[in-house]
């Protein structure tokens, strides 16, 4: 677990209130993999300078934050100002409501999770209530909090024997389906490639999912191509594969649907690759999606 929390207050519902700290779920580094930018001659790191159209290069100390309220004027806000405008409220994680989880459409996940420990012993009776009754009921709490110097909507979920809070956008920040329907047109499915289709979504299905096979390939080779490169050694670039064949769309589904439950996919295995087909085109028009 990190050392610091990323955030420390109170989960509160109602009357109950819980002295919690915040832990960030995502694990050092991310994943990603940083690359500077060099000067390719003499490969110097490229600096990034402050400047000021009239005064030149200025120092830290005299940059200040603005609000460009019309073209070309500012309105200065200075720390303690905003500080003003902070209340009792923005150390709590407030639950407004609890929701079944088909009810929060994924859309709205931000991507960052923390999870939420009791903060003392005072704290660790209310704080198993309410997760054992989350999990028991199934339920995620809605609550609203200020974290990071923002106001934010969370979920607040169990996650095993914990407490999670992942954060969420509000509904104006985020682009509705609806915003494209129009792009879309609207087409009668045949009722058979309906039915063959789920069929291969059930023979796909798995009761015991298992999310650690899915591992970052990419950053993976990545890794070996940046030690090879280190080593002195000569890369060779992987041979490109090549496009999947254009087949007729109940073949598609007739093959997919053998080749599951050959490999029993629905049995938690990693789904194989679909064997290459090279049968004879089409007639008419072709499909590319």
């Amino acid at each position: 677990m990190a050392s610091r929390p990323s955030w420390d207050g109170f989960l509160r519902f109602n009357l109950i209130s819980v002295p919690v700290k915040a832990y960030s779920a995502a694990a050092p580094g991310g994943g990603k993999i940083g690359f500077h930018l060099i000067h390719k001659k003499c490969h110097s790191p490229i600096r990034y300078q402050k400047v000021c159209p009239i005064h030149g290069e200025v120092n830290k100390d005299e940059i200040v934050s603005g609000y460009e309220f019309t073209k070309g004027k500012y309105v200065i806000i200075e720390p303690g100002e905003l500080d003003k405008l902070r209340t009792e409220n923005d150390k709590t994680i407030t639950i407004d409501v609890f929701v079944r989880p088909d009810e929060l459409d994924p859309l709205y996940f931000s991507g960052r999770t923390y999870y939420l420990l009791p903060d003392g012993r005072v704290a660790e009776e209310p704080y198993a209530v309410l997760q054992r009754v989350m999990e028991q009921e199934n339920r995620y709490g809605i609550a609203q909090v200020v974290f990071a110097g923002r106001g934010q909507v969370v979920a607040v979920r169990p996650a095993g024997r914990l407490l999670a809070m992942s954060m969420l956008s509000y509904a104006d920040q985020v682009k509705k389906p609806a915003a494209f329907e129009d792009d879309l047109p609207r087409r009668d499915v045949p009722a058979q490639e309906l039915k063959l289709a789920r069929t291969l979504i059930e023979a796909s299905t798995t009761q015991d999912f298992d999310f650690e096979r899915y591992k970052d390939a990419y950053t993976t080779q990545l890794v070996k191509l940046l030690e090879a490169k280190a080593k002195g050694k000569k890369i060779v670039a992987a041979r490109s594969q090549e496009a999947p064949a254009v087949i007729n769309l109940m073949d598609a589904l007739r093959q997919s649907l053998h080749q599951a439950q050959r490999n029993g996919s629905g049995k938690g295995r990693a789904p194989k690759k679909a064997p290459r087909h090279k049968p004879a085109r089409p007639s008419g028009r072709r499909r590319t999606g």
